[in-house]
């Protein structure tokens, strides 16, 4: 590991502290996204009465020199914010996955006692706000039973056309249906339900689609993931615009009303 927090949580014994933990999938090179996110929805705070943390996740880009520059800039960015974990693999759409379980791992040992997360993309407008209190609002579940809920995906499969960028071959994935899952745009899912996937991630081939590859943990542990209206992924919604797509901080335009997530994006193709 290249770099870490291993206090953000305050230690895995007052881990509990942490109601909401944003883990936020982030390459090196996205700086501005990072500094945008900082200051706006993934602001650390006391939100309702309960705190909400903020961990970007990245790997490496590039070789030689370039490399290493990255990896030192990002270095100085972590001494400043104290926000990011690193880990020494080369930070492409194909190790999503890896970059999932890595983190999960990290959780075990550093954050076990969260309550919830929410795990997303540096290109996504969530409205942590609106979070916590639907989170709040769920009775019978403080983070410690099952949840997971987002933009759901149901009776798709592995695209099987070399030609695209979620092309899965049959010597991959064999059934041509995935389980159930959450698009990886935005997430929510409570810390007990983390742990199990990470506990099913040990005895599961890794898949390159990351989002796929969680619903299929969560197939093995018998649990299966919800929709949730406050998710958009793929549409927008037209009340008041938070992000200007004009902006420098590539984020995209993007209209939200009282939703949790949004992202201007299409969904991958269906099977």
């Amino acid at each position: 590991m290249l770099l870490d927090v291993p206090d953000k949580c305050g230690g895995a014994d007052n881990s509990a502290d942490v109601f909401l933990l944003l883990v936020i999938k982030s390459s090196p090179v996205n700086y501005d996204r990072r500094e945008v996110l900082r200051k706006t929805w993934a602001k650390e705070r006391m939100e309702n009465g309960v705190w909400i943390r903020r961990l970007f996740i990245s790997g490496t880009m590039d070789s030689g020199h370039e490399k290493e520059r990255l990896n030192k800039l990002l270095e100085l960015e972590e001494r400043e914010h104290n926000d990011i974990l690193q880990w020494d693999f080369n930070d492409s759409f194909y190790n999503l996955t890896l970059k999932q379980i890595l983190f999960l791992e990290w959780m075990e040992g550093n954050c076990p006692k969260a309550h919830f997360l929410l795990n997303g993309d540096d290109d996504v407008f969530a409205n942590t706000g609106n979070m916590v209190q639907y989170l709040q609002s769920i009775k019978d579940n403080n983070g410690s039973k099952h949840l997971f809920t987002g933009y759901l995906f149901e009776n798709t499969g592995p695209v099987r056309s070399s030609g695209s960028k979620y092309f899965i071959p049959v010597q991959v994935q064999e059934s041509d249906l995935y389980p159930p899952y959450c698009g990886g745009g935005g997430f929510l899912l409570s810390g007990h339900t983390a742990l199990v996937i990470f506990n099913m991630s040990k005895s599961i081939t890794i898949l390159p689609i990351d989002d796929a590859y969680l619903g299929i943990c969560l197939a093995k542990a018998g649990l299966s993931p919800t929709s949730h209206m406050g998710s958009c992924f793929g549409q927008t919604h037209s009340q008041i615009s938070i992000i200007n797509g004009k902006n420098s901080d590539g984020l995209g335009h993007i209209e939200y009303d009282q939703s949790c997530v949004a992202r201007q994006e299409e969904a991958p193709p269906l099977q």
